[in-house]
C-alpha cells in the first residue's frame, strides 16, 4: 500500500515538474516573441524615419534650388510679355523668344525632341504652359546635344531643337527666362529645369502640353 502511495506521489511530482517546464518554456517562448516583435517594430520605426527624413532632405534641396538665383540668368517682365493669340507672324526681341503674344495652338512639350526648327509663335505658347525650351545651335558638341535630348527625353513639360540664329551654342528658356550653359554638365541645366518647369513663372501652370503641333 505505501508502495502505491509512493509510485503515485512520484508520478504527480514528475507531472508537476513537466508542467512547470512547459510554463518555463512558454514563458521563454513569450519573451522571443516580444523582444523580436518589439525588434522588428523598431526597425521599421528607424526605417519609417529614415526614408522620412531623406524625403524631407530631396524636398529641402528642391526648394532651396528654387529659390537660388541661377549665375547669368536673364530675365522678362512675365507682365509685360504679350499673351494674345495671333495669327500673323510676330517679331520678338530675343532669340529664341521666352514670352510674348504666340499662335493658339503649342507646341507638343511632353518630352519631345525635334530635330528640325520648330515654329517660334507654337513654341512661345508651350512656355506659357510651364515648359522649358533647350535649343543649341551648330557650334553645339554632338555628346551634349546627346545628353540634353536624354534628359529631355525623360522630362515632361520640356522640348528641344535646333536655333541656327542664337547667340550660344546652347541655351534654355522658359516664360520670360534665359540661360546660355557651358555644356550638358554645366549645373545650371539641373538647376534650370528644377525651377522651371511647371515654376512660379508659369502663366498657365497645368495647361496642356500634348495634342498640339508636332514636328512637321
Amino acid at each position: 500500500m505505501a508502495a502505491n502511495r509512493s509510485s503515485t506521489a512520484d508520478r504527480r511530482a514528475r507531472i508537476e515538474e513537466m508542467r512547470r517546464a512547459e510554463k518555463a518554456r512558454e514563458r521563454r517562448n513569450r519573451i522571443i516573441t516580444i523582444t523580436l516583435s518589439t525588434v522588428v517594430v523598431a526597425g521599421l520605426v528607424g526605417f519609417g524615419g529614415y526614408v522620412l527624413t531623406k524625403e524631407n532632405e530631396e524636398q529641402e534641396q528642391q526648394e532651396a534650388a528654387a529659390k537660388a538665383p541661377i549665375q547669368d540668368e536673364k530675365s522678362w517682365d512675365a507682365k509685360k510679355l504679350g499673351r494674345n493669340h495671333v495669327t500673323t507672324p510676330v517679331t520678338y526681341p530675343m532669340k529664341p523668344p521666352v514670352g510674348g503674344d504666340h499662335h493658339q495652338v503649342w507646341m507638343n512639350c511632353d518630352r519631345n525632341v525635334y530635330k528640325k526648327p520648330v515654329p517660334e509663335v507654337n513654341a512661345v505658347h508651350s512656355l506659357e504652359h510651364g515648359a522649358v525650351w533647350v535649343t543649341y545651335n551648330d557650334k553645339a558638341p554632338a555628346a551634349d546635344v546627346k545628353k540634353l535630348e536624354e534628359k529631355v527625353g525623360k522630362t515632361s513639360y520640356s522640348f528641344m531643337s535646333p536655333v541656327k540664329e542664337q547667340a550660344g551654342p546652347i541655351m534654355l528658356s522658359a516664360w520670360g527666362k534665359q540661360v546660355t550653359v557651358d555644356g550638358a554638365d554645366d549645373p545650371r541645366v539641373d538647376a534650370f529645369f528644377t525651377k522651371y518647369v511647371q515654376g512660379p513663372q508659369t502663366p498657365e501652370p497645368g495647361a496642356a502640353c500634348t495634342n498640339g503641333m508636332g514636328e512637321q
